[in-house]
């Protein structure tokens, strides 16, 4: 399983590699498109429809050779996606962590051949800093100061972990529960992008509080100690 999430991280990272490019290509033509893959998907589409544009031929044809192998790595990725929604779905670990929000199929079935039931780990809090997502120290005049997160240990698990946070945010903070207060907190002293790692962190200690009470979480329950 693990394999499978190395592959299609590699994956991604072609298809971003080949969206980058394809943007330089236009950027090139004076060309410019909003970000975001979907948007760029669909300026195409109108965009080479129309019936006279600034390309030239062969450029035209370089962009179609572009967006074929865009498709045929969507292709194989949605392939991956659906094997990991089915894994899931069977496996009881990963569909016990699927129960938290921002921890979908990709997440959990990431998680659970990672760490397995979290035994590894004596705390959330370990689990946390392995995946680095506990803040730096430095001490001058003997007092602490907390710095950025360590970015240490896991990388994939920790983008991975830091996506679904950035997913689940808008919703978490909306909720009356004490997660959701604390993420009110956050938001009006910190910028969104800390309450998105600080989100992480949290949903990191939630993971090993789950892997080891072998309990469904539960949002009214969840404290954000």
């Amino acid at each position: 399983m693990q394999s499978l999430h190395r592959a299609r991280d590699r994956l991604v990272s072609q298809r971003t590699a080949l969206i980058n490019q394809l943007r330089a290509v236009l950027l090139e033509r004076g060309i410019i498109v909003p970000q975001g893959r979907r948007k760029l998907e669909l300026f195409l589409e109108a965009f080479l429809a129309q019936e006279k544009n600034p390309l030239s031929q062969r450029t035209q044809l370089l962009v179609d050779d572009i967006r074929a192998e865009w498709r045929g790595l969507d292709q194989r990725i949605s392939a991956l996606d659906d094997e990991f929604t089915a894994q899931a779905r069977t496996d009881g670990t990963a569909k016990l962590l699927t129960t938290i929000p921002g921890v979908g199929a990709l997440n959990a079935t990431a998680l659970a051949a990672a760490i397995g039931n979290g035994e590894t780990f004596g705390r959330g809090r370990d689990l946390a800093a392995w995946l680095g997502l506990v803040p730096r120290q430095a001490t001058t005049g003997g007092k602490p100061k907390l710095l950025g997160i360590s970015k240490r240990g896991n990388v994939y698990l920790r983008k991975m972990l830091i996506h679904g946070a950035r997913a689940a945010l808008p919703t978490l903070s909306k909720i009356e529960t004490p997660l959701g207060c604390w993420l009110r907190g956050l938001l009006a002293r910190a910028h969104v992008n800390t309450v998105v790692v600080a989100l992480a962190a949290k949903l990191a200690r939630i993971v090993w509080a789950v892997l080891r009470s072998g309990q469904r979480f539960d949002m009214k329950a969840a404290t954000a100690s």
